[in-house]
């Protein structure tokens, strides 16, 4: 199912980096996401919820600009 909140994300295991998009086009990079949290946020129904109640103000995170985004993604 789309989400009306997230437009898209991504994720790198390595650093445990969670990139998120919102359909507003800010993105966010979140930070010592486990595995287990972004493999969950990837299977969600609901995406937007899932966000709200298991990263949004739980890891530390700071707005991207539109270089580093675009960077992100290549993950």
């Amino acid at each position: 199912m789309p989400s009306t909140v997230i437009r898209q994300f991504g994720y790198d295991p390595r650093t445990e980096a969670l990139d998120v998009e919102f359909v507003s086009g800010r993105r966010y990079r979140y930070a010592r996401v486990p595995d287990e949290v972004a493999k969950a946020f990837r299977e969600a129904f609901s995406k937007g919820r899932f966000f709200n109640a298991r990263i949004r103000d739980r890891y530390s995170c700071e707005e991207l600009t539109l270089e580093a985004a675009e960077d992100a993604w290549q993950l």
